[in-house]
């Protein structure tokens, strides 16, 4: 089985800020506790981090032939693409959203995402560790 986790604009600046909305972990140590978490239970992981939409729509269309499921924390391109979500039903296997803070206590315009439309289901609030909730969901979503 495996995984595909795909963050988008400024998730590599976690843990820049450990005072602000995302903590102390940087994506670096996200990714360790997801490969962790992925590889207890017998999964591969493939993590990555792009701040430009057309890249994560690429690797969205390249995991149609190589993973089972995609774990998305998409940034600030939660709230405005199309092109995401379109990649992710053209996908066609289980996508869980990624929220690192709870959105709904944040700005009005990031109580929407077309992504939470065609997602699976989501992730929010939970912090860095939401990451690894979402592998470990999936994982098991899978193998049930």
């Amino acid at each position: 089985m495996r995984i595909e986790v795909v963050s988008g604009p400024n998730t590599n600046l976690y843990g820049l800020d450990p005072t602000g909305p995302y903590g102390r972990l940087t994506l670096a140590d996200i990714e360790a506790a997801c490969r962790a978490r992925a590889a207890a239970m017998g999964a591969e992981l493939g993590f990555r981090q792009s701040n430009h939409e057309g890249e994560l729509v690429d690797w969205i269309q390249q995991a149609r032939g190589t993973a089972d499921g995609i774990v998305i924390n998409a940034g600030s391109l939660s709230y405005t693409s199309i092109a995401l979500p379109d990649a992710l039903v053209a996908f066609g296997g289980p996508v869980l959203q990624v929220h690192v803070s709870n959105v709904f206590q944040r700005e009005t315009f990031r109580h929407h995402s077309p992504i939470s439309a065609v997602a699976t289901g989501c992730i929010i609030g939970l912090g860095p560790a939401g990451y690894a909730v979402a592998v470990e969901a999936l994982i098991r979503r899978l193998s049930a």
